[in-house]
């Protein structure tokens, strides 16, 4: 049917050049911020291609929402400015019939978009929060970088060499602060070098002094050497922390319905409900006036987009912090949405306005002519 296939192939080809631009934005984007963490120690350096690989992964349900949103509103927006729709109208099609077209192309979209929140979302944060996990308990001397200081796995010692020598094995200027059992103790030396002994590591310092002071205490004890060994490796194993709910698979969420869970749940649900929703709001956002430019439509939906994500993470706080229930923030939320969308999408193909609304039919008399009472 052309009425069909005419707005499909028009919203392909503006869904696939938006999908590209949106793409390329975020990949950009998320590259800058993968390289800021390495930067700073959360993340390896070796892993920051596949960091940034996994976290555009999980945003690929925003860059396809946004996508499919942003094709629809400036498909029908073009055609509302070139008076094609004005064609259609005349034709006999109102603005409701462009649903079942807009729909048949959408829902591919909608089922990847849903498949990509409840499945690969806590799937790809899953991957990052082991990449950098094993980032955060690496040895000792995995972490030292020349003139740097670093700390260690659990927090008690703090390194610092000033030039790798060796292929990293030996060092010279180095400074070693340690912290345990309520005393403090601070070791230079001129040089060291890493040697095994038996099934442990040592790092061996040579020329050195040894600052040792107690807490609470006045005393402090300063010692030279010649040569000192410190045992290193040692992986402070801490009480391991609960994993955070967007980690957790979709069916762990629905088996313990915690409030965070639920939030969790509210949030992914949400994703794909709001997909849905976005093609009614496309739908009746995108009347424009020919006469007129069509960048106030364009921030409109761009506005619109934004108030109903941040009502996404609204909700997941809401129902977190137990202010509000799960299937109450879901139907006030997506449901209350469903249904403005609706009305304002009737309103456009009816064309009614306050005064046709509030105005009233007048009532015709029944009374012959000339007749008296």
């Amino acid at each position: 049917m052309l009425f069909h296939s005419s707005i499909r192939k028009e919203l392909a080809r503006s869904f696939g050049a938006t999908l590209v631009v949106l793409a390329t934005v975020v990949v950009t984007m998320m590259l800058i911020r993968t390289l800021g963490q390495a930067s700073r120690g959360s993340v390896n350096p070796a892993d920051v291609l596949m960091v940034m690989g996994y976290t555009v992964l999980g945003h690929l349900t925003t860059i396809l929402t946004l996508s499919l949103f942003i094709a629809i509103v400036s498909t029908l927006s073009r055609m509302y400015a070139d008076s094609e729709m004005a064609i259609w109208f005349a034709s006999g099609r109102g603005l409701t019939s462009f649903l079942s077209p807009l729909l048949r192309f959408a829902a591919p979209i909608l089922l990847v978009i849903a498949a990509l929140a409840v499945f690969v979302w806590p799937w790809a944060n899953q991957q990052i929060q082991d990449m950098r996990d094993r980032y955060e308990t690496r040895g000792d001397l995995d972490r030292v970088v020349p003139g740097q200081f670093q700390e260690s796995a659990g927090g008690r010692r703090v390194f610092f060499v000033d030039k790798n020598t060796g292929g990293g094995k030996a060092g010279s200027n180095v400074f070693i602060s340690d912290t345990e059992n309520n005393k403090q103790i601070v070791t230079s030396a001129r040089s060291g070098h890493v040697d095994t002994i038996g099934n442990d590591r040592f790092l061996i310092l040579e020329n050195g002094q040894r600052l040792q002071s107690e807490t609470g205490k006045p005393d402090i004890t300063l010692s030279e050497f010649g040569e000192y060994g410190i045992r290193i490796g040692d992986k402070d194993q801490g009480v391991q922390e609960a994993a955070p709910p967007k980690t957790l698979s979709t069916a762990t969420l629905i088996r313990k319905p915690v409030p965070d869970y639920l939030g969790e749940l509210s949030f992914r649900f949400g994703l794909a409900l709001a997909a849905i929703n976005f093609v009614l709001i496309g739908l009746a956002v995108s009347s424009v006036n020919p006469r007129m430019g069509r960048n106030g439509n364009l921030a409109l939906a761009f506005f619109a987009f934004v108030t109903y994500y941040n009502l996404l993470n609204l909700g997941q706080s809401w129902i977190g912090d137990g202010k509000t229930s799960f299937s109450g923030m879901m139907l006030a939320a997506h449901g209350g949405t469903f249904v403005l969308a609706w009305l304002w999408l009737l309103k456009r193909h009816n064309n009614w306005t306050l005064r046709t609304v509030l105005r009233r039919p007048r009532r015709r008399s029944t009374k012959p002519a000339g007749s008296t009472a």
